[in-house]
């Protein structure tokens, strides 16, 4: 405080080696840090530091002078008092201050980084409601978001019908490649086995009943009507629609997407079409190959485990088998190449910034493609029980 000005001691504390003096006047409150303030001295001070409170129009000096020696949480307490205090809307500012005691008390300034407290978790149900609510939410916005990106689809298909040149012929031929003929040697080693496994199982139960022969149509009616198509569909779900995502995904975080509209071309025309013609015409294909490694897998363990020669089986399948087992699959298989290819180019547009969101979108393009080809497949099996297929 300056020389003749008078003024009111309010309190005077003292804690080992640390004290606290504050002295106050119409127009001043003066704080005095005296001794040496450390972890073990300046504990029963805090408190009195944060109840410091002039009133209105007084300014506030911390004067360092009488100040012996500061540790890092003596230098914390001395910069949180100043901070708060201009919070407050007060006027504090240190006087006196030594060039090492400054230097420390800057250095922990620099060093605030406030926390938030994290606020209460509330009742276990009542979150377990919340997070059923934001997940409603978040379900409903990302179909409104797939069914505007479903017209986006329509709208370009139609202005490539109405003028065939727009279409990316390369694109679609190398695109067909990759999620078609590049994909025969897993759909046709996957198929084999699983005919296989159906056979020898298949076997293994119906041998009880004497009923051996049975295996053939347990093996052709499952392949050709379920699992051909939706084995197939899931492994180009892995394979191809999270290609589409990574791929339109890089673009995006490169920039490459917003490149092409500001050129004035469309990312769906550009883009999106040609996957999406490429798989819906590929993944036909597969699934007839898939149909008939998965054939060929339940024959030989048929041959195998119960002696059924090949002629047998094939006579056994055309008895047992009509067309209508064989076209049910080839009917789903389109629909669920649009889903897939559609679902992975919808996430892989929706990358945001990184490579970290490519990832997660990829994920995300391969858990719904794969939900929705089994939503749709169910649909499927009600539809063709209903009418009696």
């Amino acid at each position: 405080m300056a020389a003749g000005q008078r003024g009111t001691r309010v309190g005077i504390m003292v804690a080992g080696t640390a004290q606290l003096e504050t002295v106050e006047s119409s127009d001043e409150l003066l704080v005095a840090a005296r001794g040496r303030w450390d972890i073990t001295s300046v504990a029963p001070i805090e408190q009195r530091l944060r109840e410091l409170r002039p009133g209105p129009t007084v300014a506030i000096s911390i004067d360092l002078a009488q100040l012996e020696g500061l540790d890092t949480i003596g230098a914390w307490l001395l910069y949180r008092t100043q901070r708060d205090l201009r919070v407050a809307g007060f006027t504090a500012e240190f006087r006196n201050a030594s060039a090492d005691h400054l230097l420390l008390i800057e250095e922990v300034s620099a060093n605030d980084q406030p926390c938030e407290i994290e606020p209460s978790r509330g009742s276990p149900l009542l979150n377990v409601i919340r997070h059923v609510g934001a997940g409603t939410t978040d379900i409903a916005a990302e179909t409104a978001e797939l069914l505007r990106f479903l017209g986006n689809i329509v709208a370009a298909t139609a202005h490539v019908l109405a003028r065939p040149r727009r279409l990316r012929f390369t694109s679609l031929v190398y695109h067909m490649e990759e999620v078609g003929l590049n994909a025969i040697p897993i759909v046709c080693l996957i198929s084999f086995l699983i005919g296989v496994v159906l056979a020898y199982q298949g076997a293994t139960q119906l041998r009880q009943f004497g009923a051996e022969v049975f295996v053939v149509d347990l093996v052709a009616i499952s392949i050709l009507r379920e699992i051909g198509i939706l084995l197939t569909a899931i492994i180009i779900a892995g394979r191809s629609g999270s290609a589409f995502t990574a791929q339109i995904g890089s673009m995006k975080v490169n920039e490459e997407v917003d490149a092409m509209r500001t050129l004035g071309l469309d990312p769906i025309e550009i883009l999106v079409l040609p996957r999406v013609l490429a798989l819906v015409i590929s993944l036909p294909l597969l699934t007839f190959i898939a149909d008939l490694m998965g054939l060929f897998g339940g024959g030989l363990m048929a041959w195998i485990t119960l002696d059924i020669s090949p002629a047998v089986y094939i006579e056994r399948l055309n008895q047992s088998v009509g067309l209508w087992s064989f076209f049910i699959g080839l009917i789903k298989a389109p629909v669920f190449a649009f889903i897939i290819a559609m679902i992975g180019c919808f996430e892989g547009l929706k990358v945001v910034g990184s490579a970290e969101s490519v990832g997660q979108q990829t994920t995300r393009a391969v858990v719904e493609a794969i939900f929705l080809v089994i939503v749709f497949d169910a649909i499927f099996s009600i539809f063709f029980a209903f009418v009696g297929v």
